[in-house]
């Protein structure tokens, strides 16, 4: 067994570890040049570019559904804090920022979290569905990713009413692991975000419409036997069409996974068994 890291020796160096981050992101922000942080909101824009709604409680193997009720409230209390923000040309959209901190004082229940391939249990887990959620809409518009954290080394659960391929989720923590997006256009996009007794909701509205379309393709999905061991292995395509003509201008690889199989062989679907080992 290799020397463990400092954040490992202990709950309180791991403590240490978090803090020390939390102050290198600040630093970094307060001293960062020609960054214009999305900070102002408005009345809903006009042109509607993607909408995408999320099922807030579902089965995740063997998770405790009290955690799935607590990401619920979770999820209520963090959109209204990025509802309504516009992204001005120039600005970048930094989740953190407006979100805060997710503390029991400000009413934040203890959600799952997932840690080094791991789950867990921590105040306001959960959170990294609602950048899922913002993620998956910004895939469909001219804005850029410029910050993105993922668990895609492993496959933690099985599929449960997937609606977005896998490989595209996020992984999030104050503050350090933040979901950031940048709009280098000339148009305004915003995001709006609310939940109902289900279901976290979203649209990306913009100023103008888009002159583009984007599409999302998954390909060569599969699960493949190493031994006694599985991995779900697939890549995931983006392309760029042209509204007017239906012409596919670029089409490109936004994701690649060979994730390791957490959960039992009996949940894998059959029919996506191949036989290629390489």
């Amino acid at each position: 067994m290799g020397r463990k890291l400092f954040c490992e020796i202990s709950p309180f160096t791991y403590s240490l570890s978090v803090k020390k981050e939390r102050l290198k992101r600040h630093a970094r922000d307060l001293f960062a040049v020609g960054v214009s942080f999305a900070r102002s909101k408005g009345e809903k824009l006009p042109a509607v570019i993607y909408q995408h709604n999320s099922l807030m409680r579902r089965k995740l193997g063997n998770v405790d559904m009290d955690l799935q009720e607590n990401k619920a409230v979770n999820l209520s209390l963090a959109a209204p804090k990025v509802n309504g923000i516009l992204i001005k040309p120039n600005e970048t959209f930094s989740f953190w920022r407006l979100a805060g901190e997710c503390t029991a004082a400000k009413g934040y229940q203890e959600g799952l979290t997932i840690s080094s391939g791991k789950t867990g249990r921590g105040i306001g887990g959960g959170m990294c569905q609602f950048t899922n959620l913002l993620h998956w809409m910004v895939l469909h518009s001219p804005l850029d990713v410029v910050e993105r954290h993922h668990h895609n080394g492993v496959d933690l659960f099985p599929d449960y009413g997937r609606q977005v391929p896998f490989g595209l989720g996020t992984s999030i923590m104050y503050n350090y692991l933040d979901y950031r997006v940048k709009n280098n256009t000339d148009n305004t996009f915003q995001f709006i975000t609310y939940t109902t007794s289900t279901h976290l909701c979203g649209e990306l509205r913009a100023f103008h419409p888009i002159e583009h379309s984007y599409h999302i393709t998954e390909e060569d999905k599969c699960f493949t036997r190493i031994g006694e061991q599985y991995y779900r292995r697939n890549r995931v395509y983006r392309s760029k069409i042209d509204k007017r003509t239906g012409e596919t201008i670029e089409k490109a690889l936004i994701a690649e996974s060979n994730a390791k199989v957490m959960y039992g062989s009996e949940f894998i679907q059959k029919d996506l068994l191949c036989t290629d080992q390489n």
